[in-house]
């Protein structure tokens, strides 16, 4: 078992506003329970994460999705002895700043905003989202979140340089983030290729006979599935063979990054920060195995005629949207009108645009165009 580094925090960065410490509650438990009660949170229910909200209940939403890559993080944090309460919050909060109809509404929004030598990207967003967008409390906007949740939320699956634009300098420019948020990515990925490899096997997009040919392990383990229940259906089978995989995974991320940090001998989180390359890691057969499923859902799933074509027409919408609200800036909600005070039109469009469920869109679409 990896040592603990659970202590390599004897001095949170804390938070922008002090705040009295909880009975019976740490720092991080606290912004967990911030973001599990924040307005994006439960947006997320209504969000695209691969397959469009409202399709059917059983597919994933970014809600969901988030659910259980929160519970893969966890696991991993566990068996690594790392904090479990700072991993469970990162992943809880990692999707806040999706927007509707998911990396495609994403895609479209940045290029609205590149009109105005602006961008956007989910993670800045997220992080606007718990500093600024969020109003629950009186004393300050946002959820006022500790700084290692907020550098998190933002470095989780990208590196700051040191020449980062000035907003991003209080975030370590040119330090790793810690062990919890380094597994994050992995953790997502993990949860994504299976979930979606499950969404869509139930959605009759492919059959097991494609996975056994194109996924070495799938074959390996539906052989040894199929000798032990030959009676169960073909669906149960799947769900047998896809358990065992997703275990492999998690596995496969525990024991990499067990080995990587041994090797490093980082003792602490600011040995982890000066590294020059992240720890977090998946063993060589565990990314030859995800390799495959990535590979697989891109040619069965990612680019399948009814999906590119939803993308389409989200993107035409959303871009009509956008134009409409340039046009005519007051016809977004009540709050965000006021932000109008404070921030350039197409920021608050953009803000506005990008906290919409996907059904909220569709409406809001068919009310105004």
């Amino acid at each position: 078992m990896l040592r603990s580094i659970r202590l390599g925090f004897p001095n949170l960065h804390g938070r922008k506003f002090p705040e009295p410490a909880h009975a019976y509650r740490n720092d991080f438990q606290r912004d967990r329970d911030r973001v599990i009660h924040s307005r994006a949170f439960r947006r997320m229910e209504g969000k695209t994460q691969v397959f469009a909200a409202g399709l059917c209940d059983h597919f994933r939403n970014r809600l969901t999705h988030s659910i259980e890559v929160s519970q893969v993080a966890r696991t991993v944090a566990v068996a690594l002895g790392l904090n479990e309460e700072f991993t469970e919050t990162l992943a809880l909060a990692h999707d806040l700043g999706h927007p509707p109809f998911g990396h495609t509404g994403e895609r479209e929004l940045n290029s609205q905003m590149a009109r105005f030598g602006k961008s956007f990207e989910h993670n800045r967003h997220a992080l606007r989202i718990v500093d600024l967008l969020e109003e629950r409390y009186a004393r300050f906007d946002g959820l006022n979140l500790t700084f290692e949740v907020r550098e998190g939320i933002l470095k989780h699956s990208r590196e700051i340089p040191k020449d980062a634009e000035p907003d991003l300098q209080e975030f370590l420019p040119g330090l790793r983030p810690p062990l919890e948020a380094q597994l994050l990515d992995l953790a997502d990925e993990i949860a994504y290729n299976t979930a979606d490899l499950d969404d869509a096997f139930s959605a009759g997009l492919f059959s097991m006979d494609a996975l056994r040919q194109e996924i070495d392990l799938f074959a390996e383990i539906a052989e040894q599935v199929d000798t032990q229940f030959p009676g169960a259906n073909e669906r149960v089978r799947f769900w047998e063979v896809l358990r065992q995989i997703m275990s492999f995974l998690i596995g496969g991320l525990i024991e990499g990054t067990h080995a990587a940090v041994t090797k490093s001998a980082a003792e602490s989180v600011d040995d982890i920060r000066s590294l020059s390359h992240r720890l977090a890691t998946l063993t060589p057969p565990a990314k030859h195995v995800n390799a495959q499923l990535n590979a697989f859902l891109v040619d069965h799933l990612y680019v399948h005629p009814a999906l590119i074509h939803d993308r389409e027409i989200a993107v035409r919408k959303l871009a009509e949207l956008f134009q409409y609200f340039l046009a005519h800036p007051d016809r977004v909600s009540a709050g965000y009108r006021e932000r109008l005070k404070d921030d350039p039109p197409e920021r608050v469009i953009c803000d506005y645009i990008a906290g919409m469920t996907d059904a909220y869109f569709h409406k809001i679409y068919r009310e105004l165009l």
